[in-house]
């Protein structure tokens, strides 16, 4: 009961934590302004330690590879938690644990991302369909423009309604399988069976 407790609260604060950071993230590689409610708050909550990690770890190509490295850490020590909360034998296989550790945490970042894009582009739909005129109605159609574009070539407005959203997320919804078949695989791979 006490470790299942334990487990929630560190999947919750470390979940959002890792999408705020990957928010950071997004924010710069599409090269939206940080001047909005947004980009505000993701800087608050993430500058006291993506600043000190860039030291160490560079940017590449203007990414912002700290946000991206600690977003993965996180997701690290939650995999690393469940494991030990789960009663896990690290002993055992501590030489295979360690890299299906770092293989899960890479999985679930990569998830999560797949999430955060997901609430940006149905929050881009419910804002253009409800309100386009909202004041963060201009950043989240920057956010949500480079994944539907290819979409809105396909599938054309029916009746002035854009469905580009729909097929964006049945797309993403087709990512999150594939993630989850190559995690099975790779931790089966790293396990040895």
């Amino acid at each position: 009961m006490l470790s299942n407790l334990l487990l929630l609260v560190l999947e919750a604060v470390l979940g959002f934590f890792t999408v705020v950071l990957l928010g950071r993230f997004y924010l710069q590689c599409s090269r939206v302004s940080f001047r909005n409610p947004i980009g505000q708050f993701l800087v608050a909550v993430t500058d006291w330690i993506v600043v000190p990690v860039r030291r160490a770890v560079p940017g590449l190509f203007g990414l912002d590879l700290a946000s991206v490295a600690l977003a993965w850490l996180a997701q690290v020590l939650l995999v690393a938690a469940q494991l030990w909360l789960r009663s896990a034998t690290w002993s055992d296989a501590m030489v295979t644990t360690v890299p299906v550790v770092f293989a899960l945490g890479l999985f679930e970042t990569a998830r999560l991302f797949v999430y955060l894009l997901i609430g940006i582009v149905i929050f881009s739909a419910i804002l253009s369909w409800v309100n386009p005129h909202a004041p963060v109605a201009p950043l989240f159609d920057a956010l949500a423009r480079p994944f539907l574009e290819p979409f809105r070539r396909i599938v054309p407005p029916i009746g002035n309604i854009d469905l580009s959203p729909l097929v964006a997320l049945l797309a993403f919804q087709v990512a999150l399988m594939l993630l989850a078949y190559l995690r099975a695989a790779l931790v089966s791979a790293l396990l040895g069976g």
